[in-house]
């Protein structure tokens, strides 16, 4: 099992404001952002699949903030599995800064979506396609030390 899926990001002017920090709702596109290349990359099946009928909606998400970031500031952005369950699934996201040679973390996220099916004035919950639940499974968070898994992985 790997321990995250990383999406690496440059900051850039644009994503900050006026003090001269980045601007809170970007770490929310960064992680969705990371979401994208995941299933690029991972899970190129479920795109198909997008285009046809499967919808991903997201019913949650958020981030802590621990510190300031900047213009250039070159970012790791850290997605595991932390809930799976017969239709929704739980990303935990770690943001890590990377400068001279070290890591620091300046902010953790999580996000829950559900798959859905249908057109959009009759969309239903649907199960997680098999090929997205494999691909997750390789990146579920695993608690140190005794390699058991602590994403739940359930039938709800």
């Amino acid at each position: 099992m790997e321990q995250y899926f990383e999406y690496r990001h440059m900051v850039g002017f644009e994503e900050t404001n006026l003090v001269g920090n980045v601007y809170y709702v970007n770490y929310l596109r960064w992680q969705g952002r990371c979401r994208e290349m995941f299933l690029l990359t991972q899970a190129p099946e479920v795109l198909a699949d997008i285009q046809d009928d499967l919808k991903l909606f997201t019913l949650k998400c958020e981030c802590e903030f621990f510190s300031e970031i900047t213009a250039f500031d070159e970012l790791s952005i850290r997605m595991r599995l932390e809930d799976l369950t017969q239709t929704q699934i739980g990303f935990a996201f770690d943001y890590v800064r990377l400068r001279d040679g070290g890591e620091d973390l300046v902010a953790r996220g999580r996000q829950r979506i559900a798959c859905m099916r249908g057109p959009n004035n009759d969309t239903r919950p649907t199960k997680v396609p098999e090929v997205l639940r494999t691909a997750l499974t390789r990146y579920a968070v695993v608690a140190p030390g005794n390699g058991r898994l602590v994403a739940a992985v359930s039938e709800a």
